[in-house]
């Protein structure tokens, strides 16, 4: 049988004295002065040693004998072979659930008519009128002890004083948490590599190209002019935000195939900007005037009557934009490619979905490190990378695919989480989706992630970037 002895001194050593007068154990500055001959014999059921002594030091201030008992079977027990004159039942009890307790003793003849307060903090009418139809009373915890004394002494048949002006245990203020409008947040637009895609295996993670949003206070940072800045648009109208920063990784299609689509481009008093590195031969505005072309849409730049301006990067990062800082390196990919790195408010995140990391090593991904032959031309990224909050960086190949690919400027599952582990990244969010990757191969894909970066010893929080997903910063 199991027991719980309560006296000066309990049985887990914890003195009157000793015991604090606020929160719950403020209940056991509960005292009567003189206390009375015995009223009768109480039987306590309850598993939260703090809350038993409670119970037993209150009951035993008011004049009742207390035995407590730690569980719904030890108490059936004790109950039946040494009937008390009042029960009370906690109700999630081990080995035996508080109302099936009540409800073994009201089918045993003896204890059919046995007195029962459930106490309890499940306030549920289900758990209420299941007590009130076995004949117990009912009390909530945290309780009162005034309210427990008063509760017992009604049940023993005592006459009790009044409690209306009985302090009742405080509740806080209804709490209404709200979102901070002007908290740094990124959202995904698009996050597919290569060519948009369409079709129900694809409705979990969208199938957008590379478009990402970042808002910061009144500023809108854009990174990248996939597919999905279209709808970005869309909403930016709805909103009747006048201003915007596109920010471009490099100019191949799946990057800026949405700018003609780009609606608020259109509209007078829009203002945008435009940014990216030198290409190879051709300057940002002449390649997006390209893609404008009568050849190949009917509208051309001409057309758009917001104002629009192209601009090379700085030569030497940062740029600030508000209150944010935005640098930015080379990536490993076709093309000059970059990677931008985001700072604010103390936080930072890094957008890099294009970057082939350790270009053609099919091998462990566990056998890299820092000086590795094959590592170190990937240096300075790595570098750009250390201590970054959140990267958003590429995983576009499978382990079985990347051997058929090397060259193409996208990285492997198992080298992406080398990188990630070599610049301590803790917060890693995968983008830049094959087309061909369905839901379930993607599904699938994050499973096999986070066992490769366990694999190699790395804790990391990852999670597949999916059209529509909100991160705050």
């Amino acid at each position: 049988m199991t027991r719980l002895a309560l006296a000066e001194k309990n049985s887990l050593g914890v003195e009157q004295s000793r015991l604090p007068t606020s929160g719950l154990f403020a209940m056991l500055t509960y005292r009567m002065t003189q206390p009375p001959p015995p009223r009768g014999r109480i039987l306590v059921a309850e598993d939260v040693a703090s809350i038993a002594l409670v119970i037993s030091r209150v009951l035993t201030s008011a004049g009742y004998e207390v035995e407590v008992v730690t569980d719904g079977q030890t108490c059936l027990e004790e109950a039946l072979t040494n009937i008390p004159d009042l029960v009370i039942l906690d109700i999630m009890m081990p080995r035996l659930h508080g109302l099936a307790v009540l409800r073994r003793l009201r089918e045993d003849p003896r204890t059919h008519s046995l007195k029962a307060l459930v106490c309890s903090a499940k306030d549920f009418r289900t758990e209420r009128d299941e007590a009130m139809s076995l004949g117990a009373g009912f009390l909530v915890k945290p309780f009162n002890p005034e309210v427990l004394v008063a509760q017992v002494d009604a049940l023993m048949g005592y006459a009790t004083s009044t409690i209306e002006n009985a302090d009742t245990p405080e509740k806080p203020a209804v709490y209404h948490p709200k979102l901070d409008p002007r908290r740094p947040q990124v959202q995904f637009w698009g996050t597919r590599g290569s060519s948009p895609t369409i079709g129900g295996a694809y409705v979990r993670h969208g199938g957008n190209t590379s478009c990402m949003a970042l808002t910061v206070g009144d500023d809108l940072l854009i990174f990248d002019a996939g597919s999905g800045l279209r709808e970005l648009g869309s909403q930016m109208m709805a909103e009747s935000r006048r201003k915007a920063h596109l920010f471009i990784t490099h100019t191949h299609w799946d990057h800026i195939q949405g700018y003609p689509f780009f609606t608020p481009a259109y509209v007078p008093g829009f203002e945008l900007s435009v940014l990216g590195c030198a290409g190879l031969g051709r300057d940002l505005e002449d390649i997006f005037r390209g893609q404008l072309a009568r050849d190949y849409f009917p509208v051309q730049l001409e057309d758009m009557l917001g104002s629009v301006r192209f601009a090379h990067l700085p030569s030497e990062p940062p740029l600030v934009v508000g209150d944010a800082s935005i640098s930015w390196e080379y990536t490993h990919h076709p093309l000059p490619a970059l990677a931008y790195k985001i700072e604010v408010g103390g936080r930072s995140v890094a957008w890099v979905p294009d970057n082939e990391f350790v270009q053609g090593y099919t091998g462990p991904p566990g056998a890299l490190h820092r000086d590795h032959p094959i590592v170190v031309p990937h240096q300075k990224l790595i570098d750009f990378l250390v201590g970054t909050d959140i990267v958003i960086h590429e995983a576009q190949y499978s382990t079985e695919e990347y051997p058929n690919r090397i060259g193409w400027g996208h990285s492997s599952v198992s080298n992406a989480a080398a990188l990630i582990k070599l610049a301590g990244i803790r917060h890693w969010i995968v983008t830049h989706h094959d087309p061909a990757h369905t839901d379930e191969f993607l599904e699938r894909q994050l499973l096999l992630t986070r066992q490769v970066l366990e694999d190699i010893g790395h804790s990391a929080h990852v999670t597949h970037a999916y059209d529509g997903m909100i991160q705050l910063l």
